[in-house]
Formats: C-alpha cells, structure tokens, sequence
C-alpha cells in the first residue's frame, strides 16, 4: 500500500497481472496477424498488389482488306477521328480550362455545358447529350490520365485544326481510330457484307481470344462474317503499370505487336457486278412501269464460270447501303430493313427459296432419258392439256383433275392443240409441260412408266438441288424435292400421282435457291461436271504473299489444311470438282411398278450420251422458236432484243406460287396463280466460260422479263471481255 497527499492507494497484483496479460494477448493478436498477411499470405496479397496496378491493354489489330478479282477494293480501313480531352493534362487555372472550352465547343458543335455528370454516367461514349465540363468531370473522377471522348467521327479538317490548335489547348487531342468503308457500298453489300459490335452472347469467347466488346467489331453478314476468323487480325498485348489516377508508369512485360488480318481476294468482277445490277433493276423498273404498280419486288442475277465454279457476279435486289453500318449499326435503318416485306437484308442468290418451274425440267429430261423412260427416237404427244386421275393410294379410283401447258392459252386464245407431236429434244426446247408430265409420272400406254418422284429426287441431287452447295457465304438454304415420307410427316397426307406430275415441271412442293438452278444447268453445260461454287478466290498475308487454306461448309471453319472430307481449298485458286455425273456413281437404282419404286443398294452413273442430248435441246431452245410461238421465247430474246454473235444455249422457267403475298391478293387459285420469271443460259455452246442465271420475284413469264436481262449479261461479259483482250494486246 502507498500514500500520496495522504491518500491510500492500494494495488491488487492479481489486477495488474490480467492487465498484463490482455496487453501481451493483445500484441500476440497483432504480432500473428502480421505474420500471417507478410509470411504466410505474402505471395496472395503481392498478387492482388500486382494486379491493382496491373493493366493489359489489347491494341486493336488492323482487319483485312477485300478485294475482288481484279484488285479493286470491296472493304477497307479508314481513320475516324474522335476529340478527346485528358483531365490530367487541362492548365490549373480553371478561367483558361474554361476558354478552352469555349473555343473547342465553337468548333465541333458540342455545348460547353448540358445536363449533369450523372447524365453523363447514363449515356455511352459517342452518344450526344452531356456537355464537355459533364463528360470531362466524369472522366476526372475516374481516371484522370485517361482520354475523354467529346466528340467522335469528325470530319477530318477539323481533325486538322485540333491538331494545329494542340499547342494552346493543352490536354484537347485527336484519338484515331479504324472505321470500316465500303467503297462499292450496295453493289455489293450482300457479298461483303457489314460489321457489328461483338454479340453479347459471344462476349466470354472473344475475350478468350483477346478482343475487346465494346470495341472491337466483328462480321455480321457476306464475307465479312464467313471469312470474319482470317480478316480479324489478332490484337497486340501490352502488360502496364499505371497508378491510381491512370497514369501510365511502365511496361512490366515486353510488348506484344498487333498482327494484322489476312486479305481476301474474292472471284466477283465488280464491272460485270455492276452492269448485271443496271440491268436487273433496269428491267425491274420498266416492268413495274408497264404494269402501272410494283408487281415484280426483288430479282436476283448470278454469274458463274461452269469450268471452275468461280462467281463472276451475284446481285440480290433490294439490297442496303452497307456504309451506313460502318460506324454503328442505326436502330431505325435495320428496324426498317427487317420490317421490308423485300428482305433486303438477305441474300437472295442463296438464302431464299422458290419453286423452279420449268429450269428444274434438266432433271426430268436427264433422268427420263438415262432410265430409259424415253428415247431419242420417241415421240410424245403434247396436246394443250392432259385430264389425269389423281391417286393417293394404289386402290384410290382417283378424281379427275386437268393439267394444262403453258401454251394451252396464249393472248386469251384456247390452244387445245398444244405443241402436237414433239420428240425429245423439242420437249426441252419448247418446254412443254404435259410432255415432261407424261415423263415424269407416266401416261396411260404411251409411257408406262414414268420416272417416278423417288429417282426424279436421285436426279436432281445429282445436279445439285436438295443441298447446299457449300459456298463460303452465310445463310444458305439447301432446297426441297419432296419425298412420299416428308409429305406424311409434313402434310399428313399420303403421296398423289399429281404431285409426281407437278414436281416434274419444278411445281408444288419443289423448292430450290436461285444458285441451286444455276448449278443444275452449270453440270449440264459443263459435261456433267459439277464444280464447287466458289467465291473467294485466294487469301494473302499482309506482305501480299498468298496463304494455303481450306473451308469447311459444315462448320464454317477455316483452317491451314484440309480438316474433313468436306472441306475444300479455298486459296491459293483451285477449281474444286464435286463430283462428276458420268463418272460417279451417285444415281441410286430403283425397281418401280406402276407408280410406286423400291430402293435397292446399286448406284449407276449418267451415260455422257444423255448428257448431250439434254445440251443439244437448251441450244434448240435459243435456235428455234417454239412452233411459231415467238412471244415469250429465248429465239426472240438472242434474235431480236441482244444479238450475239457466240451461239448460246439455256431454259426459261415461268413458276407459279402462292405465298403469303399472293394470299393477301387472293391469287391463290386456279387461274389466277402467280407466277417468278426465271431464266438460265450459258455460253459459248460448244465450250462454256460462262452462264448466266436471272430470276424476278413475281415476273410472270420467264423469256418475256428474265430472259432479257439474261442476254444483256451475257453481252456485258464478252464486251469486258474485248475490252480486256483490247488492253492487254490480245487478239
């Protein structure tokens, strides 16, 4: 016990003995904690330290270019120019920060005062809305060292004079950065097709792969999404070190270089591209004109090489400005494009699908002729219109149903008549539909058996319908030739004898792409070789030096070597054969009785024979003029409108439908069926280098307005022709 000034102060031991141990637990606590975050855990927290001052930039790679044929530019990189202010770098004094604003809101339209940092949180970068002291105090409190877009894509003058200005407007800068331009835009938009921001939906992939959402764009359509793994380029990688106001410090890791993307050289000719598209819409007008309203509302016209398959031309009406979408996609536009009843927005040439009318007759006149349905030497009779009984089971008495030719009424007059007697060749040649019915299903002792649903199917396959021919553009359908089968499971009906005879004129159920008819006739022209269409002709590196690679239409990729069966080479140039009718045995036999066939397991090819036979008859298509019948056929087309001097052979095609359009008109009925206008032709006769397909949505009469655009092409191609020979010193 103590005492001071007489007061006693009493000291327990055992209280100072717990205030010492609560002081030593107390520093242990502290002591272990502190091993613990410096020994112990030393190596998570360094971690996380790294990573706060961490940063890895991905710079953006340069995408490829697209070329066509002959070098001319389809897609390129152009600088767009944005104005960025950094905070960091503005003077101190806040009067001159002011002026400059002032004087920069004077240039580029942008107010130097609008709204509140909190607007400015809401809206994307390039988005009007905030004034500059809002974005700029935004970019501020996040990070200062950091640009702040004010403006974006201005035009390049005034990218100049911010430039020149950059001396008295400290911290005001020009950001550039690559924009996409299209410079053939709509010609040939829905070949090349546009960008978009990265899909949400694919956001973790790409990140994977260094890119950036949000910045980076990738292929949306055309060759710009097919080729989009070659023209992306792979983003450089730079591994900084930046401080808590964002600036940059340091690189922690030697740079990684952006790789530009390859360049794609595709086998269009951007001359014939336009001028097939001058004469489309030319003759699209002029009809509509005629008729006094918009009656035919789309068209296509394909180009193609039948000895290597290249595409020369493909031009889908209507069509859309591609350039619109280099810098964003505009919500109004595409909402307008998707909502057009057109589809502008689709390729025609591939993704759309519509009976074939009389082209599909090919695949009736091979196959009748190769089985034996019909001979050389045979005659039929055409009269103007067949009365059938129409069968849906073999016990079926059937109902009569009659089954007209298109020259069963011409100009109001009744020609019951028909083409009379007709032989083989002039069944092609005039078109007659009740002479491709009688081949097709059959007719009473004149032709007992007839071809039969079953191998017209193995026919047309054979010469391309039914398939997608793998060309490297997105969205291609495959067609239809119905089958027994797909009619139960899609119809719930049973099969009928008059769906054999309207499937042998390309009618009812049959539906194919306009590149699937010009595939058909393309194997025909070319001896029965059927070659992969082809529209890229050859990929470069970005010295120019031409790459090895190979696509696979199943999957889409795009590799260095051949990574399936179906793939094919797409660079350097190599005509790609898929098959060969005469050679290869694709045509499954069958045993028929009446009309119903049985499968077996054999398969034959097509006799080279029959293969000229069929050519013999599209040539007397053009040389002939159907019996005297001169309206509306290819004689008149290549005598009178186009007269070339090159001997040209091909099938016109006038195919009735009914689609939701035709409905809404109450078309759809017998007598008053609408009718596509198509047309396919190719030349020289003896030796190929070119067919031409047209094909217009609701053109009637396929000679009488596709024909003629037809011509037109092909006189083009042979004047670009002469004009290239001209300039290169050839004969």
């Amino acid at each position: 016990m103590n005492s001071v000034n007489g007061t006693r102060l009493f000291f327990d031991p055992r209280r100072m003995a717990v205030v010492y141990v609560m002081l030593f637990g107390v520093f242990l606590v502290m002591i272990l904690r502190l091993v613990n975050l410096q020994v112990l855990q030393h190596l998570d927290w360094l971690g996380q330290a790294v990573e706060n001052y961490t940063v890895i930039i991905r710079d953006p790679a340069s995408r490829g270019i697209i070329y066509d044929r002959n070098g001319y530019v389809l897609a390129r990189n152009a600088p767009a120019y944005h104005v960025v202010i950094t905070p960091a770098d503005l003077p101190d004094d806040p009067a001159d920060v002011q002026h400059i604003y002032r004087e920069l809101s004077a240039l580029i339209g942008v107010p130097v005062n609008r709204g509140t940092v909190e607007d400015a949180k809401r809206i994307a970068p390039c988005v009007e809305g905030p004034g500059i002291v809002q974005l700029v105090a935004l970019g501020e409190s996040l990070a200062p060292y950091t640009p702040v877009r004010v403006k974006c894509y201005v035009e390049e003058n005034i990218a100049r004079i911010v430039r020149e200005r950059a001396v008295d407007w400290p911290g005001v800068s020009i950001e550039v950065e690559p924009m996409r331009e299209y410079p053939t835009g709509s010609l040939t938009a829905t070949v090349v097709g546009f960008l978009g921001p990265i899909p949400a939906a694919f956001e973790a992939e790409y990140r994977a792969q260094g890119y950036v959402p949000g910045r980076d764009k990738v292929g949306y359509a055309g060759i710009e999404l097919s080729m989009d793994a070659l023209l992306l380029g792979k983003n450089g990688r730079r591994v900084i070190q930046e401080d808590v106001a964002g600036k940059v410090l340091r690189n922690l890791e030697p740079p990684i270089p952006p790789t530009p993307g390859y360049n794609v050289v595709l086998t269009i000719d951007t001359r014939l591209q336009a001028a097939a598209e001058a004469v489309l819409t030319n003759e699209i007008r002029e009809w509509n004109e005629f008729f006094g309203e918009e009656r035919i509302t789309s068209g296509v016209v394909l180009a193609l090489n039948p000895k290597t398959g290249e595409v020369l031309a493909m031009v889908s009406y209507p069509t859309y400005e591609n350039n619109r979408m280099a810098r964003f996609i505009p919500g109004y536009y595409y909402q307008q494009l998707s909502q057009d009843p057109r589809r502008p927005l689709l390729n025609h040439a591939i993704s759309s699908e519509f009976p074939p009318g009389s082209t599909f007759k090919l695949a009736t006149a091979l196959g009748a002729l190769n089985e034996g349905v019909i001979t050389l030497g045979d005659t039929i009779q055409a009269p103007g219109q067949l009365i059938l009984a129409e069968k849906f089971s073999p016990n079926d008495p059937g109902r009569e149903r009659p089954f007209v030719d298109w020259v069963y009424e011409l100009r109001g007059v009744i020609n019951p008549q028909g083409f009379g007697t007709v032989d083989f060749l002039r069944c092609i040649a005039f078109s007659s539909n009740v002479c491709f019915y009688k081949l097709g299903g059959g007719y009473k002792d004149e032709i007992r058996q007839g071809l039969g649903i079953e191998r017209l199917r193995q026919y047309a396959r054979a010469i391309g319908y039914d398939q997608a021919s793998g060309i490297a553009l997105p969205g291609e359908q495959d067609g239809l030739i119905p089958t027994p089968q797909w009619k139960r499971i899609n119809k719930g009906e049973n099969w009928s004898t008059g769906d054999t005879y309207i499937a042998s004129v390309g009618q009812g159920y049959v539906l194919s792409t306009p590149l699937q008819v010009l595939m058909s006739a393309m194997t025909i022209a070319n001896d029965g070789k059927l070659m992969q269409p082809l529209i890229v002709r050859e990929v470069r590196d970005s010295e120019g030096n031409v790459v090895e690679k190979w696509y696979d239409p199943l999957t889409g990729e795009i590799t260095d070597t051949r990574s399936s069966p179906t793939s094919y080479r797409i660079s350097p140039f190599t005509p790609t054969l898929k098959w060969d009718i005469t050679r290869d045995p694709l045509i499954r036999e069958y045993i028929c009785e009446g009309p119903y066939c049985t499968e077996t397991d054999n398969f034959k090819t097509v006799q080279p024979s029959v293969v000229q036979a069929v050519q013999d008859g599209l040539r007397l298509a053009v040389i002939e003029n159907q019996g005297g019948l001169r309206r509306g056929t290819l004689n008149r087309v290549f005598t009178e409108l186009v007269n070339l001097p090159i001997a040209v052979a091909g099938k016109t095609g006038t195919a009735e439908y009914c689609d939701d359009v035709a409905l809404a008109k109450n078309r759809c009925r017998f007598g008053a069926w609408p009718a596509h206008s198509w047309t396919v032709a190719y030349a020289p006769h003896e030796d190929p280098e070119i067919i031409v397909l047209a094909f217009c949505y609701n053109g009637d009469e396929g000679a009488s307005v596709a024909g003629p655009i037809v011509a037109r092409v092909l006189q083009a191609y042979f004047e670009i022709k002469a004009i290239d020979l001209a300039a290169s010193g050839g004969g």
